[in-house]
């Protein structure tokens, strides 16, 4: 069956993801969307899914749908229920994980673009099943081509505040930190951006996804270079590709793709490139990065606590770097903790959230 069901569709992943599966004739048999409802009615209404859920069962009367689950379990009986070979999970943050591992028990591709669920329980995941839509994995993916490597490295954009004096830092507010210079995306991840924590999530999908703790990050402020791999032969290649998350969804969802999905990077006139450290003095919850590579358990730490003082900030109950100190807080407080089992995740998740509301 030439269908997918789609986690998230009302975001941008969402809206470029119902894009190019129209372009592939590909059907859409169930849209999950969260309070977007005037946009999920429109989608509704040009793709005809088969079922829809969305966050709140309060809007259920709202939806122009006949078959609405809701809340995080009806988007497990809507898995249940459909019968498409491919997920597209888009959700953002912690609520996706439990759809993502679902959808893996039920024998689907999962097309990850949720960060949350490799980071927080990677190593209950079964990686086969999983394709990256980050564009940094993407671009490793591509690079990569089954032959030995070396190294692998990632880019960031380095975020809201990558040029702002740090003493001015102290006093951004949340609208500040939404200012992203090069992507157009959801409150969270953009949050992530100017911390660096999304970049501390995307190595933790990296060691998961490839199996290697050799990675790092560098900012390259252009966003034109997504991913570098050095191979054991003594070569670097680099990605290069336009803003744009067609082109890791058409592979999503097509595996081999032999049009044109964006227009290709002018190298003669793109000008220079750098590649910038990422320091601790900006971002610092850069401090533990080598330590959760060693022990990328602990991403179901940094993810709970992250979230928590995402909360705090957006309420200005924190300021910006006030955030990076409740998760390293948090990381330290549970340093010596492992789960052993899924169950034992969503404990730790829970015990995380509940110190980190205490801790005022």
């Amino acid at each position: 069956m030439n269908s997918i069901v789609l986690l998230g569709s009302t975001g941008s992943i969402g809206v470029n993801t119902l894009i190019i599966a129209k372009r592939y004739g590909i059907e859409i048999e169930a849209l999950v969307a969260g309070q977007n409802i005037d946009l999920l009615n429109k989608q509704i209404a040009k793709y005809n899914p088969k079922f829809v859920s969305i966050a709140n069962c309060k809007d259920r009367d709202r939806v122009n749908h006949s078959k609405v689950f809701c809340g995080e379990s009806g988007i497990l009986e809507l898995l249940e229920q459909s019968k498409s070979p491919t997920v597209v999970n888009a959700l953002v943050g912690y609520a996706g994980l439990a759809p993502t591992i679902r959808a893996i028990e039920l024998g689907r591709k999962v097309a990850l673009a949720n960060k949350e669920s490799l980071v927080v329980a990677g190593e209950f995941i079964d990686i086969s099943k999983i394709f990256p839509i980050d564009s940094e994995h993407f671009g490793l993916w591509y690079l990569m081509n089954s032959r030995p490597i070396s190294k692998l490295y990632i880019t960031a954009s380095g975020g809201a505040f990558r040029d702002w004096d740090i003493k001015d830092m102290h006093n951004a507010k949340f609208s500040d930190a939404l200012k992203h210079p090069n992507w157009s995306m959801g409150n969270k991840i953009t949050i992530d951006s100017a911390t660096m924590t999304n970049k501390l999530f995307e190595l933790l999908e990296a060691k998961w996804l490839f199996g290697t703790t050799n990675i790092d990050a560098y900012i390259e402020k252009k966003s034109i270079i997504h991913a570098l791999v050095e191979f054991v032969d003594g070569s670097t290649t680099a990605h290069f590709a336009g803003v744009d998350m067609k082109l890791p969804i058409a592979f999503a969802l097509k595996e081999r793709v032999e049009d044109a999905i964006l227009p290709p990077v002018d190298l003669l006139k793109m000008g220079s490139v750098e590649f910038l450290p990422i320091k601790a003095d900006r971002y610092p919850i850069w401090e533990i990065k080598e330590h959760i590579l060693a022990n990328p358990h602990l991403g179901v730490v940094v993810n709970a606590s992250n979230e928590e003082a995402i909360k705090r900030f957006e309420k200005d109950e924190c300021n910006f770097f006030e955030m990076s100190k409740i998760i390293l807080d948090a990381y330290k407080k549970f340093e010596n903790i492992k789960a052993r089992d899924i169950d034992e995740i969503i404990e730790i998740d829970k015990e995380v959230r509940e110190y980190v509301k205490g801790d005022r």
